[in-house]
Order: C-alpha cells, then structure tokens, then sequence
C-alpha cells in the first residue's frame, strides 16, 4: 500500500498534469479569440475590397461605353464630313460652271470674237482664283533649273546657249500642287 506521502504527491502531481492540460486548453481558447478577431478584421477588410473592385469594375465598365459612344459619334462626323465635305468647294465652282454654260450658248449666236476670247479669258481667271482659294497652285516652269520633284522631263533637246542647260524650255502641261504637295508633276522640254 501507499503512504499517505505518496498518494499526496501523486496527487499533486495529477493536479499539476490537469492544470497543465487545462492551462493548455485555454492557450488555445485565447489563441482561437485572437484568430477569430483577425478572421473578423480580415472578412471586413474582404468585403472593403469586394466593394471597391465593384465600384472599379462599375466604374470601368462606364468609361468603356462613354468611350465607344465617342467613338461612334466621331465615326459618323467623319464620315459626314467625307460624303459633304466638298460642298462648300462645289458651291464656289458654280458660278464658274455657269459662266462656261453662257459663253458655250453665246459661242454659237456670237458676231464679235474679241467678246467671246475675253469671256473666256474671264472664266479662266475665275476658274484658277477658285483653285487657288482651294489652296491648289501652278508650278512655275518658265525658264527655270528643272527640276524632278516638280516636273517630269518629256523631251531633251539640245540647248542653243550655254545658260539654257538644264533650264526648262517649254511646258507641254501644267503641273500643280496642294498646298505643298505635287498633285501633277508638268511635262516640260529641258536644255542639255
């Protein structure tokens, strides 16, 4: 049998074990709370994130439909603006279709051909002022260094004078440019 000693420290002993194991037991209670609080913090700091990929991705999906409505709208200015574009210029070149059309009925009833050459010479001066308002203009080819960028040489003749080499000496056809692109190189007859 066992001395009341050691029933006392095998008592005390279980006693130890127990409140270790209890002490134990509340570690993980306490550790458990402290998880639960962040699992708390950490659903709310979610759901804060949740909601503000919401209002991006709302805010996202808004700004793609603004841009394609003004991607639409541009596209169809644009192509308004090809299909009447041109009528300001047509509105100007009218006046110069109707001269052609009075000089063309008068050229048949016309006596005084000075008045029908002059008329003519009139509608071609409004005609090239038209050009010109359109930003269209005339290549310069009299007596000038030819030049490839402007003029395409359609002959080559041999040049009387020592200054005539490489000078243009007739123009076949006008050239004309754009504002300050080639539209039609001229044909020319250049001195070698």
């Amino acid at each position: 049998m066992k001395t009341k000693k050691e029933d006392l420290s095998q008592f005390q002993e279980e006693e130890k074990i127990a409140d270790n194991l209890s002490g134990q037991q509340n570690e993980p209670t306490e550790a458990q709370a402290a998880t639960e609080k962040e699992t708390e913090d950490n659903c709310s700091d979610e759901e804060k994130l949740e909601r503000e990929l919401e209002t991006l991705k709302d805010e996202h999906l808004r700004l793609r439909a603004e841009f394609e409505n003004y991607r639409k709208r541009t596209l169809k200015e644009k192509s308004e603006l090809i299909r009447n574009g041109g009528e300001k210029s047509m509105l100007e070149l009218l006046p110069v279709i109707d001269d052609i059309e009075i000089a063309i009925k008068n050229i048949t009833e016309a006596t005084d051909v000075e008045a029908l050459k002059e008329g003519i010479l009139l509608i071609h001066s409004k005609f090239l002022d038209y050009l010109k308002k359109q930003g269209v203009t005339q290549i310069e080819t009299e007596r000038v260094p030819f030049d490839e960028n402007f003029c395409e040489a359609i002959a080559v003749i041999p040049a009387q004078k020592e200054e005539d080499k490489g000078v243009i000496l007739d123009c076949i056809k006008k050239g004309y440019m754009l504002n300050d692109k080639v539209i039609r190189h001229a044909n020319v007859v250049v001195g070698q």
